[in-house]
């Protein structure tokens, strides 16, 4: 707890996020018990306590005995308010008391998932994204903010600084693009409610995130590196690992969704990466390995059937975001040792 504490209060307190437009405020966070929500949560808990705001965060959670796990130091905050959705953000309909902000976060992130459940993949982000905005319309809010992802963009060309107008087409009959054709459908549905009904909804494009709080067992491929590191195995590559993009650590992108939430633009998406990070798949399994004194093999095999993108490069420009005062401040190594550290808890 003390670690995460000093690491929120540290880049919280330098992000120049403007706090103050927060007091006596209410935050609602759906997704909250996942990597990003449940950081989202705990760092505006612990700097609602620093700074005396007086702000309540409402935690929107399928599972109750989870959120008391994930919030185990936090279920005596009494800032902290659990909202049970136990079928799913999709079928909810309102919630209790005002609201002013709105984090909408809940959404599959497994590419297993959206290879084998390609139509709950879609229901799931079109009605859980459609019910929030009529929440946030109900509620009248202040902001609400959509969490996207880079894989709207599609496939850009290598050596393309890729800009948020740079949108990506795709193949409607490959099953896995059930995920960035459904998260585009979500952008333009809140890009709708802000020009039709006022709802004033910006939308955070964010690159593969990580950090402490990614389970030990996350099927994705820097749970993985951070694995073989831990048992002191090699790094077994399935492809040549010639993807390049982007990452970003957890509590950058934590500042990165406040920032856009207080004081980003409505009706406009913003691109969320560290663009010192962009590296290939091999090279950051190298750095790994080099790091914690392991090897990287490659053994070549048919991964399209088993859910993975096809080779693409990602080469964000954040500039956008950079404009409202964010800076991402953890690179690549100190993502790996702090994630690799909160795995050995």
């Amino acid at each position: 707890m003390n670690t995460l504490y000093n690491d929120i209060e540290s880049i919280c307190s330098a992000s120049g996020i403007d706090w103050e437009r927060i007091k006596g405020k209410t935050i609602l966070i759906s997704g909250s018990t996942g990597l990003i929500g449940s950081n989202l949560v705990k760092a505006l808990l612990i700097m609602n306590r620093k700074l005396s705001l007086n702000a309540t965060v409402i935690a929107m959670v399928r599972s109750k005995e989870k959120a008391e796990k994930v919030f185990a130091d936090f279920m005596a905050d009494t800032a902290l308010k659990l909202c049970l959705i136990p079928d799913g953000v999709e079928n909810c309909r309102d919630v209790e008391g005002n609201v002013d902000y709105i984090i909408h976060g809940a959404n599959p992130t497994s590419s297993k998932f959206f290879v084998n459940n390609p139509v709950e993949t879609i229901e799931t982000a079109i009605g859980g994204t459609r019910a929030m905005l009529e929440i946030a319309r109900k509620k009248n809010v202040s902001g609400f903010i959509f969490l996207s992802t880079m894989e709207i963009y599609g496939y850009p060309k290598r050596g393309e600084k890729v800009k948020e107008d740079a949108v990506g087409g795709f193949n409607t009959e490959v099953v896995r693009n059930c995920y960035p054709l459904s998260k585009q459908l979500c952008e333009n549905l809140c890009f709708s409610f802000c020009k039709e009904y006022g709802v004033p909804a910006r939308v955070a494009r964010l690159t593969q995130t990580f950090g402490p709080g990614v389970e030990y067992n996350d099927g994705r491929v820097f749970a993985e590196f951070a694995r073989c590191a831990i048992e002191k195995r090699n790094i077994t590559l399935k492809t040549k690992g010639e993807t390049e993009r982007c990452y970003l650590y957890t509590l950058d992108a934590v500042t990165a969704i406040l920032t856009i939430l207080l004081m980003g633009e409505s009706g406009n998406a913003y691109t969320v990466a560290n663009e010192d990070t962009y590296c290939s798949i091999y090279e950051m399994a190298k750095m790994v390995a080099d790091e914690y004194g392991i090897d990287v093999v490659i053994e070549e095999q048919d991964v399209a059937s088993q859910g993975y993108a096809n080779t693409l490069f990602m080469d964000l420009d954040t500039s956008k975001l950079r404009s409202l005062g964010w800076n991402a401040r953890v690179g690549l190594k100190e993502m790996y040792a702090k994630m690799i550290e909160g795995m050995n808890c």
